[in-house]
């Protein structure tokens, strides 16, 4: 088992630490850039060229059955369920064979208002509940992982 981590706007590294120690769980940081990482054993950096969609190709490619991916981005989260891994977003919302349908198709839509000229507004801003939920999920998700071995 591991814990992949889109990290390069990541609001949730910290939390990932505490729960992947708390199970004994590997963390992979992926980034185009170095970032500064905890000096432990469990937690390792991937550093990725800069260039378009780099740390989503790595962490596409390394996703597996066995994996937990941690993203904001739709389209990874897409490559990353193909791949058979759990996915979470930074607030704690999975992303599931029967969501990300309609993420994708959102995605679009915004993207295309956007290019309209519409003014739509973004995300709402990072909470503690976020925080909160997003810590609950990654700790369900690994407890999952766990009953499978």
């Amino acid at each position: 088992m591991r814990i992949l981590v889109d990290a390069d706007a990541c609001p949730v590294k910290d939390e990932v630490y505490k729960v992947a120690w708390r199970h004994a769980v590997p963390v992979v940081i992926v980034s185009n850039s170095w970032l500064r990482v905890p000096q432990h054993p469990l937690v390792s950096r991937q550093v990725v060229s800069d260039g378009f969609d780099a740390a989503d190709d790595w962490i596409a490619e390394a996703a597996d059955a066995r994996s937990v991916v941690i993203t904001s981005d739709i389209l990874l989260a897409d490559r990353a369920l193909k791949a058979g891994a759990k996915v979470l977003a930074p607030n704690g919302r999975p992303f599931t064979a029967n969501s990300i349908g309609a993420a994708i198709a959102t995605r679009a839509i915004m993207a295309d208002l956007r290019a309209g000229g519409d003014q739509v507004g973004g995300s709402n801003p990072f909470s503690s509940a976020d925080r909160s939920n997003f810590l609950q999920a990654l700790d369900r998700e690994l407890v999952a992982l766990k009953r499978l071995t």
